[in-house]
């Protein structure tokens, strides 16, 4: 059977780590499952996953359930076992460089010191798979930065996480349907003004 797109959403597993900043990428698989009527089970290779549909396509969700550090013991196997290319997989994950709530398109590059992405692009030997970023700020001074990550997000930069996430999974679903290039142009490119509101009435 052949899948048009394996998509995998990093964090670490158990119930503790549950809506920390590291866990957005578990969030956002979890709520494209929720999208198509599915729930991620255990699997046999060190994650959970669903196999379903997005429209035409035929699509693997996979959170692994390695720790973030070795998230690439995982997407390594699901690699193989479904006979993806790079370009038709997408990792979802936290990006300390981007603002709360900012969600970003990207096609290869660097890793931007995330462990989860250094360990796939280890276990892979390529870095050119696609990316789905969500920002989720920087810590107030380098020496926090493990402690940042595995906190929960407080009140303000939970909503628009929240938002974040919905903004992802619908990244994710442009990227499968129409390509990374399309997703990128309306992820990426400016945001159209809000309209203004309208005058009180006399």
């Amino acid at each position: 059977m052949t899948f048009d797109a394996l998509v995998v959403g990093l964090g670490n597993p158990g119930k503790q780590y549950a809506r920390t900043r590291h866990n957005v990428g578990e969030e956002c698989v979890v709520e494209l499952a929720r999208r198509v009527g599915e729930v991620l089970r255990p699997g046999r290779d060190d994650a959970f996953t669903a196999e379903c549909r997005f429209g035409e396509h035929r699509v693997v969700l996979a959170f692994p359930i390695t720790f973030m550090n070795d998230s690439g013991r995982a997407v390594g196997k699901l690699v193989r076992r479904h006979r993806v290319e790079p370009q038709q997989l997408v990792v979802v994950h936290d990006e300390l460089d981007l603002p709360p709530g900012t969600v970003r398109v990207k096609a290869g590059g660097g890793l931007a010191g995330n462990n989860g992405l250094r360990s796939i692009t280890q276990h892979l030997h390529t870095q050119d798979y696609l990316r789905v970023r969500i920002g989720i700020g920087k810590p107030p001074s380098r020496d926090r930065g493990a402690n940042h990550v595995l906190a929960r997000f407080g009140t303000a930069d939970r909503r628009l996480v929240d938002v974040a996430i919905q903004e992802a999974a619908d990244a994710v679903e442009v990227i499968v349907a129409e390509g990374v290039d399309a997703a990128m142009r309306r992820v990426n490119g400016p945001k159209p003004p809000s309209s203004p509101a309208p005058p009180p009435r006399p």
